[in-house]
């Protein structure tokens, strides 16, 4: 029994267990197979999110590529490099620009998408999208510029479009308020900057007016202070603009017989001159300027309506243009004539000088008229100076400024040479102010016999009919443009021995082996002994070139039309100064210096070779005998060029006036004066009593 029970059992529990194993294996495949499969399944053909998102990425990325890549190429040619590079630079920090972009982020609140309702945009994503955009773009000022430029400004068109008002939201206001005060504050930057520049302009412009000489620019100066307005002397152009307009309109008037206008306008022309007068600015005018610009407005006006006629008005003008022309032309010759005549002309001081001088010199004993130390006259171991003048006082600031800066002043010797005229008041001033240690001598040119008509061309010329003809024509023009081209060549030094002496030298210090020859119009600033022991290499002449300006060259001084100058003398030879001159005078007697001078005087009389003057015989004379000396030996220009560098004058060992602005006229140049007057006694008793004065 049991043990068919535990059969029974076993069988039954057997029959049990093989029937539920079908159950649950279809239970598996009807219901949870499918639900796995068609889980695997999408799992298999659905990628992740983040893989997508890479695929469309990489897509777009490569489409986007190709396209820049197209835009760069047909904007390179347009665009500037920096351009380029900025929006290449905005693109890396903003990202790619698309209208989302701009949808979402709204860079600036100017900007405005068609097509998108911004009310719907809630205010609490503003002020994100503002922050965070004003995060991107803060210290980028630059990229904004360049946006701004890139996209049209249009702030109103969805709204105008849309019939109704937008406004704008409290973040936008105060962006755009930032905006607007960058823009100002940059702005005042660069308005702060123009002004600086301006002031920086003006500055060095005052700074180089004080280096232009006040006598030179008269009263209206364009650089004085009171002249900074640009518009200071507009007024004055108005008048003087109605004036010439109403003269067109009066020759019009008066040639179609409109009488009554032909008197108005007269009268007015008269009213308008009165109040001009002499003014040169706006503040010189008469009070009542204003009243006759109305006036004189009025009537042209009138002019117009009635008169006016292009082609006559044109006429007009032009006649008055030639007129005008001529006008100038004929002031300035009168204006040369007159400085020329101003710079040949002794101020009342320096005359009141010699005639007390010479009074006083005849007054004396004849044992008190004697210089001290005649024996170092002709000694040749001596540094000897040749000074030929005849003002006093000119001649005293040479010899005073020459011992002043000697080295060794008891071995100068000075050889004056004087006329007639002022001989006793050069011996007597220097007998009142004897140069120190130095020797002096004092010669008159008409006690050297030897220099006759017989023997110097230049004399016989001057004795001549043709010569008195040119000098003192009877019917010379007597105003004061005609015939002032020749002024200059009449300049009564040319008369004068004195000026030809320096051909001479030989024959007036026949025992001296060199000498320094001096104009009486220069200052001597340092000690010239070195000259003597230049090695002039077999030339005669010692002197500074002046062919670094253009009119200092042979063609500018000689005829080379003339056959016997351009056959002997290239044109543009290199020429130098008289004023400053080492003349070696062993080499001038080998070579018959002053035959040669007389050669080219005599073919010369009839002044077919050149005019009246020394510098050109000595150009002649002294051809390819002239030793060039270093340019700071001897500067030029101080009376006639208000623009010499002031180093060159202080470097320089002679500073010459030559030109019409001499150191004791006038006409001199402020600036220069000084250097000349630094080497007078202006407290002697002589120069006090005559008035003059620094």
């Amino acid at each position: 029994m049991p043990q068919s029970k535990r059969l029974l059992a076993a069988g039954g529990g057997g029959r049990r267990s093989g029937f539920r194993p079908p159950v649950v294996l279809l239970l598996f495949l009807c219901v949870i197979a499918p639900l796995l499969f068609f889980a695997a399944r999408r799992s298999t053909l659905t990628p992740d999110s983040s893989d997508q998102e890479g695929v469309r990425s990489f897509s777009s990325k490569k489409n986007i590529g190709w396209r820049e890549q197209l835009i760069i190429q047909h904007l390179k040619p347009i665009l500037t490099k920096e351009v380029i590079d900025s929006i290449s630079a905005s693109r890396h920090e903003l990202g790619q620009w698309s209208l989302d972009y701009l949808r979402k982020n709204h860079v600036s609140s100017s900007w405005q998408v068609d097509g998108v309702d911004q009310d719907n945009m809630t205010e609490t994503d503003t002020p994100q999208n503002v922050s965070e955009v004003e995060r991107k773009n803060s210290g980028k000022l630059e990229n904004d510029a360049l946006v701004g430029s890139l996209l049209t400004e249009n702030k109103d068109t969805k709204d105008n479009s849309d019939g109704h008002q937008h406004l704008d939201s409290p973040a936008k206001v105060a962006r755009r308020q930032l905006r607007e005060k960058r823009r100002e504050k940059r702005a005042m930057e660069l308005v702060q900057q123009d002004d600086e520049a301006l002031v920086r302009l003006e500055n060095a412009a005052i700074e180089r007016s004080k280096a232009v000489d006040s006598a030179v620019l008269g009263k209206y100066s364009i650089w004085r202070r009171d002249n900074e307005n640009e518009n200071s002397d507009s007024t004055v152009r108005l008048m003087r603009d109605q004036i010439i307009m109403a003269r067109v309109y009066t020759m019009i008037a008066k040639s179609k017989n409109r009488i009554d206008l032909y008197q108005d306008l007269l009268t007015r022309i008269k009213e308008s001159q009165r109040a001009v007068g002499e003014a040169n600015t706006d503040a010189d005018l008469h009070h009542s300027a204003p009243e006759k610009i109305k006036a004189m407005g009025q009537v042209l006006s009138r002019a117009r309506e009635a008169l006016y006629d292009c082609k006559a008005i044109i006429q007009r003008l032009r006649v008055m243009l030639q007129s005008a022309d001529e006008q100038v032309r004929s002031l300035k010759k009168q204006s040369t004539f007159l400085s020329q005549l101003a710079a040949k002309t002794i101020p009342n001081g320096i005359h009141c000088l010699s005639m007390r001088l010479t009074v006083d010199y005849y007054l004396l004993p004849l044992e008190k008229r004697q210089f001290p130390k005649s024996e170092n006259l002709e000694n040749p171991n001596l540094y000897h100076y040749a000074l030929f003048s005849d003002n006093v006082l000119a001649a005293s600031v040479v010899v005073n400024s020459t011992i002043m800066n000697a080295k060794e002043p008891e071995k100068h010797v000075f050889h004056l040479v004087t006329d007639k005229l002022n001989f006793g008041a050069m011996n007597m001033w220097f007998l009142l102010n004897p140069p120190g240690n130095a020797t002096i001598h004092v010669e008159n040119v008409d006690d050297f016999k030897w220099l006759n008509s017989s023997y110097c061309p230049v004399l016989r010329q001057l004795e001549s009919a043709a010569m008195k003809e040119y000098y003192f024509k009877s019917d010379h023009p007597t105003t004061l443009s005609a015939g002032s081209s020749n002024l200059k060549y009449r300049n009564p030094k040319y008369l004068s021995m004195l000026n030809h002496l320096r051909f001479y030298l030989p024959e007036v210090y026949p025992k001296l082996d060199k000498i320094l020859f001096l104009d009486d119009d220069i200052v001597v600033q340092k000690d010239l002994t070195a000259l003597w022991s230049v090695d002039l290499k077999g030339n005669v002449n010692g002197a500074v070139e002046t062919c670094g300006e253009s009119f200092h060259r042979f063609d500018k001084y000689l005829n080379f039309s003339n056959p016997h100058i351009a056959r002997n003398f290239d044109p543009n030879a290199c020429g130098w100064a008289y004023g400053m001159n080492i003349f070696d005078l062993k080499e001038w007697k080998k070579k018959d210096i002053t035959g040669i001078y007389h050669k080219w005087q005599n073919m010369n009389e009839d002044r077919v070779l050149w005019k009246l003057g020394t510098l050109p015989p000595g150009l002649l004379t002294f051809y390819k005998l002239t030793h060039p000396l270093d340019k700071s030996w001897h500067v030029l220009g101080l009376g006639y060029n208000p623009s010499i560098d002031h180093s060159e004058i202080q470097n320089a060992a002679v500073v010459h006036y030559n030109g019409n602005m001499k150191p004791w006229l006038e006409l001199a140049m402020s600036k220069y004066r000084p250097y000349w007057t630094k080497y007078i006694k202006y407290d002697h008793p002589y120069v006090k009593g005559c008035i003059l004065s620094e």
